[in-house]
């Protein structure tokens, strides 16, 4: 995750739907998604997870590439940027430790979810993606190619930030030149909305179940990312406070077809 927001609402508009109280986990857990919404099934065939930062593929989907994984599926994951600016942007050797600091925690993180191919990392700016997309989705399409993926994972083109917006935007277009299935995965959406909002299409969203397995694995994963559990400072509370980690480590996961 990163802290920068754009796209569907205005800036500040997005900034403070981020920013405010969000959805108590328990009142998604009331709202019995898993029961409601229809249950999917990944296609058979190499499967391509996109994130626009480190832990974003685990946040949304993380689950199911375990899943995919135990049962002989080769994940590939492309990782758009480094998530160098999370803890923000005033010194740009601080940025770069990060950015070395997340890539090996993102590293970790798909060791704990099962055997995985070398991530591919784009290298593109944190923050920046709305003004690099064209090159995001030269670099999805590229790996969607070469792997012959039956499906593409990316974030939701509506979940209020910036990053995970473009990183949607790039995959679908990339998924329609290689007549590729997206499956977009949201991550802030569970933050600022509630069920039965009407500003998310919940008629193209579905349910992945997962095993106990699956979700030891991802639990597991998503304690590697340190850096987003702990405090970023002094009177600073970590990216990933633990009302929004729940929102993530659920018994199923949710897609946008």
């Amino acid at each position: 995750m990163s802290g920068a927001t754009k796209g569907t609402a205005s800036r500040e508009e997005a900034a403070a739907l981020i920013d405010a109280a969000g959805t108590d986990e328990a009142d998604w857990l009331a709202a019995g998604l898993e029961a409601k919404l229809p249950l999917l099934r990944v296609p058979d065939g190499p499967v391509v997870v996109v994130a626009a930062h480190p832990d974003d593929e685990v946040l949304g989907c993380g689950g199911t590439i375990a899943a995919l994984l135990a049962a002989g599926v080769t994940v590939h994951t492309v990782c758009l940027t480094a998530g160098e600016a999370s803890h923000g942007t005033g010194d740009t050797g601080a940025m770069a430790r990060l950015a070395e600091r997340r890539r090996a925690e993102l590293a970790a993180a798909l060791r704990a979810l099962g055997p995985l191919p070398q991530p591919v990392y784009a290298a593109l700016p944190d923050t920046g993606l709305d003004q690099h997309e064209d090159e995001a989705r030269v670099i999805i399409a590229e790996v969607v190619a070469r792997t012959g993926a039956a499906l593409c994972l990316a974030p939701w083109e509506s979940d209020l930030h910036s990053d995970h917006e473009a990183a949607g935007r790039a995959a679908r277009r990339a998924g329609r030149e290689g007549r590729v299935a997206v499956w977009r995965y949201p991550v802030w959406m569970w933050h600022w909305a509630r069920p039965g909002d009407l500003r998310v299409p919940w008629h193209r969203a579905g349910v992945l179940s997962l095993s106990e397995g699956a979700l030891d694995r991802k639990k597991a994963a998503l304690a590697c990312f340190t850096s987003q559990l702990e405090p970023r400072g002094p009177g600073q509370g970590p990216v990933l406070p633990p009302w929004e980690l729940a929102h993530h480590i659920r018994a199923f996961e949710t897609v946008m077809r």
